[in-house]
């Protein structure tokens, strides 16, 4: 069974793809080398901040919006969206928990609409 690979792990894998070491990579983005070995092996306090993933991302050449998300963090621009719709998000992912098949549906639909 194939495993997810989890945002530090894509980090350094795209890293070593490109040559990069964690201290040329860090200097590149403005960040400490000690912060990116934490970020590349999971170890980090917090998720960092939306500018350093879309930094990460643009170094390495990775798609910033998945690369947000898959770091745990929702884009500034889709903030509002949620802050209007707060009150049916509960119902919204509690239906995709119970409902499987709904689930893959809209999945689907999203894949199909896809830029």
């Amino acid at each position: 069974m194939e495993t997810a690979q989890n945002f530090g792990q894509i980090i350094k894998q795209a890293r070593k793809e490109k040559s990069y070491s964690q201290r040329s990579l860090a200097k590149l983005i403005g960040i400490d080398f000690t912060y990116l070995s934490k970020i590349e092996n999971n170890r980090a306090d917090y998720a960092p901040k939306e500018d350093v993933i879309r930094a990460l991302a643009r170094e390495l050449d990775l798609n910033e919006d998945e690369l947000v998300f898959l770091a745990g963090r929702i884009p500034q621009r889709d903030e509002e969206l949620l802050r209007q719709h707060y009150q049916t998000m509960p119902a919204l992912f509690r239906r995709m928990r119970e409902n499987p098949s709904f689930t893959d549906k809209l999945w689907d639909e999203v894949a199909e609409n896809k830029e």
